[in-house]
């Protein structure tokens, strides 16, 4: 699988891999662009499996899929080790990077994530929402979880812009990565995991939230900061864009 990216900053800036949420491309990452190229990182963003413009695969994937993708990705940029920032979705694709690929991973950021989510009969009844409801029905739902209500209230016309990226993701590629989720399973492996790793929850984020699944994950990885983020639900970075550079930034600096 050749993923869909876009590289900004300076050419000999250290990597930074950013890796988004199901249901989202990589333009979900715009805030972050600027104060990671001008703290002069290398800015890599990616379209997740069966997302943005990355081809739709033929089945259901594995986290070992979405691990080997960025793999892949490093090898054809002809980067050996990088940071890697994931959120939701991403955060569990570098959780599997830092626990089978520790050599090629530099730092860990893992924002408004989970090392072990659902049920898959969950995952199961999403996917299959995606299929025969279509990813409107997926993006109401979505839309909700990813942002308070008073963000919603107070950013109309961006809401629109996020509920419809949902929208337009396509359902294959949308349920193909529900099976991924479905089937992960990574808490008993976090321990393995030795790269310098911030973990960021948002206070409000009710698909992850902070105390079930942030400080799980933090507590686990030895030597993991955990920070909290107020007003913020599950699309933290993009809600509170501003403390999410910051600390990203702080953590990738350990």
């Amino acid at each position: 699988m050749r993923v869909n990216y876009v590289a900004d900053g300076p050419a000999d800036g250290e990597v930074v891999v950013l890796s988004g949420s199901i249901g989202s491309n990589l333009s979900m990452w715009d805030p972050q662009v600027e104060p990671l190229t001008s703290a002069g990182f290398r800015v890599v963003r990616y379209d997740q499996r069966g997302h943005g413009r990355t081809p739709v695969p033929s089945g259901p994937c594995t986290l070992a899929d979405l691990g080997g993708d960025v793999v892949e990705l490093l090898d054809s940029l002809g980067v050996e080790r990088a940071h890697f920032v994931g959120l939701s979705l991403g955060g569990m694709t570098g959780m599997w990077l830092g626990i089978h690929e520790p050599a090629r991973i530099a730092s860990l950021v893992l924002c408004c994530t989970s090392a072990g989510l659902g049920t898959p009969q969950m995952w199961a009844e999403r996917a299959r929402t995606a299929r025969t409801e279509g990813m409107a029905a997926i993006a109401d739902g979505s839309i909700q979880r990813w942002f308070t209500q008073d963000w919603l209230t107070a950013n109309p016309q961006l809401a629109r812009e996020y509920h419809h990226m949902t929208a337009t993701t396509p359902a294959e590629g949308y349920a193909a990565c529900c099976a991924a989720i479905g089937e992960m399973d990574l808490v008993d492996d976090l321990l393995k995991i030795s790269a310098p790793t911030l973990v960021i929850s948002g206070a409000d984020d009710p698909a992850t939230p902070p105390e079930e699944h942030g400080r799980l994950i933090a507590d686990a990885v030895a030597g993991a900061r955990f920070e909290v983020v107020e007003q913020a639900a599950h699309l933290g970075n993009v809600e509170q864009p501003q403390r999410f550079s910051e600390l990203i930034i702080e953590g990738l600096a350990r």
